[in-house]
């Protein structure tokens, strides 16, 4: 991808300039960026993906100033009548069970893969919505089929409605008001307001992007340090401990020492981007991968939609796991994780051990054989 060239996803404006301009600043309203709009699947198709068990969905249903919520997975029969109106079915992660899906979610790899999440599908009947709510990360709303109206603004005022089963703002004041058509898109930075209202019976894509906290990353980090075993442990001596009429307090000697423990941890060449690598491409939960047949990458391969792939200086990262590589075996994985594919050559340049990596991931079903 050439982050320099203009993109008529973005409205003209080239990758390298819509991350100067608007990213995590200010929204953007791109009419036509898809043009005509895509028809990723059908309405039956993505009811099928609902009711299914290895797919994140739900339904939210409004009647008045009511909501309900529902978690799939959501049979058809689960679902109300498209003519009731006022309701919205929301699956979670259709990029991993529709090639096209995949394919249109890549055209935002200019922001980097650990931050790029999944692409949620709504489909919504007339009048249908999530209410006025905020989201944490940038957003982009890409309308596929149908019409939707948004209205977005900064939110002064981030009180939710009591007792409600979504988190709606109590007091929305909109500042801009659109009506998206099939093919437009709408970017938006976290923390706007927005609520958005399907007028006909619509289909949007949402591409979302991950963004941890930092008591949340930090958690998970210590978890995987304290599962590494480059660092020999040692044990607690306290020699000079005195008898004491106070046996329940804690000795200061200890802190010191857990204090010490986790500091060895953090200053172990290598360990924290490790950890750092090995938490960012783990799958979510859900993921499930189906092992292959095949064992071979004679004619090439390609990353399975599922799989994350990232790699830093030393090492190259794979759904959780992390192994070292130097010279043309990490520039040949590197190209991997890049374009999601390596051809038949490159493949048979890679060096045993590393062949032998592959040949795993393709039993694994982390890796397909062939570039198509």
């Amino acid at each position: 991808m050439d982050v320099n060239a203009p993109s008529a996803l973005l409205g003209g404006l080239s990758p390298q300039r819509f991350m100067q301009r608007h990213w995590q600043k200010t929204p953007l309203l791109v009419r036509q960026a898809l043009a005509g709009g895509e028809a990723l699947l059908s309405r039956a198709a993505l009811f099928e993906l609902a009711s299914r068990d290895d797919v994140e969905s739900r339904l939210v249903a409004r009647q008045g100033r009511q909501w309900q919520v529902r978690s799939g997975p959501l049979a058809r029969r689960a679902l109300p009548p498209i003519r009731q109106g006022c309701w919205t079915l929301l699956v979670q992660g259709v990029d991993l069970h529709v090639a096209a899906a995949h394919e249109l979610l890549a055209r935002f790899r200019f922001v980097p893969d650990v931050r790029l999440d999944d692409l949620m599908i709504s489909w919504a009947a007339h009048g249908g919505g999530v209410g006025p709510h905020l989201d944490s990360y940038d957003v982009f709303l890409l309308q596929l089929q149908g019409r939707r109206r948004w209205r977005i603004g900064r939110a002064a005022d981030r009180t939710l409605v009591d007792g409600a089963p979504l988190k709606i703002l109590r007091h929305f004041e909109p500042e801009h008001d659109w009506l998206l058509e099939a093919g437009d898109m709408l970017y938006l930075p976290p923390g706007w307001g927005h609520d958005g209202v399907a007028e006909g019976e619509c289909m949007t894509a949402s591409v979302g992007f991950r963004a941890p906290t930092d008591e949340g990353l930090a958690r998970e980090l210590l978890q995987r340090l304290a599962e590494g075993d480059e660092i020999p442990g040692r044990l607690y001596r306290d020699r000079a401990q005195a008898a004491t009429a106070a046996p329940a307090a804690m000795p200061e000697a200890l802190l010191q020492f857990a204090a010490q423990a986790l500091q060895r941890v953090l200053n172990e060449p290598g360990a924290l981007a490790r950890a750092l690598g090995e938490v960012c491409s783990e799958p979510k939960p859900q993921v499930w991968f189906t092992p292959g047949a095949a064992r071979s990458a004679q004619q090439g391969v390609r990353l399975d939609a599922k799989t994350r792939m990232l790699y830093d200086e030393r090492r190259i990262f794979i759904n959780g796991e992390a192994f070292d590589a130097g010279g043309r075996d990490a520039r040949l994985m590197r190209h991997l994780a890049d374009a999601r594919m390596l051809g038949a050559r490159d493949c048979a340049a890679l060096s045993p051990a590393a062949q032998a990596l592959l040949a795993g991931w393709l039993h694994s079903g982390w890796l397909h054989g062939g570039m198509a």
